[in-house]
C-alpha cells in the first residue's frame, strides 16, 4: 500500500518549483510535505523535503507564527532585537485570546470537529486557561510529554503527579481524569 495524497498546492518562483502535500501514511498518520525542486544548468532537478507529522502541526504554525511577527519589525528604524524581546516577554499577551481566531482551540473544535485536533489542544480545551509563561495549549503538551505522549499513561496519573505542574490544580486535574474516565468507561460499554 503507498501513501495516499489528501491535498496538494505547489508553486514556482523561476527555476524553483515548491509542492506542499497533506499524505495519509501507511499506517494511517497524516503529515505535511514540504519538497523544493530546483532545475539546474543540465535540465536535471535537485530536490530537497522536510516532512511534518500532524501530531507537530500545531509546533510548525506557533513557530510560522513567531517568525512572521518578528518579520514584521525587521525594517522598521531604531527597532531593536532586544526591542523585540522585550515586546514579546512584556507587551504583547501571550495567551490564547491573542491567537488567530482558526487556531484557537474552541472554534477550531467547532470548525474543524475534534478528529482535526491534537490532544494537547483537546485536553487545553479541558483545563482552560495556562499561566503567565504558558499557554493552556502549551501546559497540555507538556503534560503530555512527560507521559510520553501516552492518554492511557495519563489516565493512570493522579491529581497530586498532575498538580506538579504550574498551573494545574485539583479542578483543572480533576477536568483531565473526569475526561479520560469517561474515555474508559465508553471503550469498555
Amino acid at each position: 500500500m503507498k501513501n495516499c495524497n489528501l491535498a496538494t498546492e505547489n508553486f514556482s518562483s523561476g527555476r524553483r518549483n515548491y509542492f506542499l502535500d497533506f499524505k495519509r501514511a501507511v499506517n494511517d498518520n497524516r503529515y505535511l510535505s514540504i519538497t523544493r525542486s530546483d532545475e539546474l544548468d543540465d535540465g536535471s532537478y535537485k530536490r530537497s523535503s522536510v516532512v511534518v507529522f500532524e501530531q507537530d502541526f500545531h509546533f510548525l504554525i506557533s513557530a510560522m507564527s513567531s517568525l512572521f511577527h518578528s518579520a514584521v519589525y525587521l525594517h522598521q528604524d531604531n527597532f531593536s532585537v532586544a526591542d523585540l524581546v522585550h515586546l514579546r516577554t512584556h507587551g504583547a499577551n501571550k495567551g490564547i485570546k491573542s491567537w488567530d481566531v482558526n487556531l484557537r482551540p474552541r472554534e477550531k473544535f467547532i470548525a474543524l470537529g475534534g478528529e482535526q485536533m491534537s490532544n494537547a489542544e483537546l485536553i487545553a480545551m479541558l483545563i482552560g486557561s495556562g499561566h503567565s509563561d504558558v499557554s493552556a495549549v502549551d501546559l497540555a503538551a507538556n503534560v503530555l510529554k512527560a507521559v510520553g505522549g501516552r492518554l492511557d499513561l495519563l489516565a493512570a496519573e493522579d491529581h497530586k503527579s498532575l498538580s506538579r505542574f504550574k498551573g494545574i490544580g485539583i479542578a483543572k486535574s480533576s477536568a483531565i481524569l473526569a475526561a479520560l474516565e469517561l474515555g474508559r468507561r465508553m471503550c469498555s460499554v
